[in-house]
């Protein structure tokens, strides 16, 4: 089951949103940490990530109860989730193709000439992409 589904531009959020409300704050903590880890990724892959077309950056690290994955766009906006350890059978591919629908809604959200690039995201259909994402997953 996924928890929590951030979205972080140049280090700060742009969305977060997690399911148990009372580890919030723990959810938070975690995401800005696993920033460290994707920077280390990027760093280490260097001009090698830039050529590729393939931006899903795979498991970052796990902890006793979440695994945190990531995933990175062209223009540097990371996509961070966080899925509860004990769910075995979501294997990556899947998590790969979240990431992807993930993507394209961000897509739609920069495509609204309403939307001011670098406001925390508000958009209704992106937040109730984000829950049936963090529904299905369940």
């Amino acid at each position: 089951m996924a928890v929590c589904i951030a979205v972080i531009a140049k280090n700060y959020p742009l969305y977060i949103r997690s399911t148990p409300t009372e580890n919030e704050l723990k959810f938070h903590y975690m995401v800005h940490t696993s920033l460290d880890v994707v920077d280390e990724k990027i760093s280490a892959m260097g001009k090698a990530l830039l050529d590729q077309r393939e931006l899903y950056l795979g498991l970052l690290y796990r902890t006793e109860d979440y695994k945190v994955y990531g995933y990175i766009t062209n223009s540097k906006v990371k996509f961070v989730m966080m899925v509860d350890s004990s769910n075995t059978a979501l294997r990556d591919n899947e998590i790969c193709s979240m990431f992807r629908k993930l993507h394209n809604s961000y897509t739609d959200v920069m495509c609204n000439p309403f939307y001011n690039p670098g406001d925390r995201i508000q958009s209704r259909a992106f937040d109730n992409m984000v829950t049936s994402m963090m529904i299905q997953v369940c």
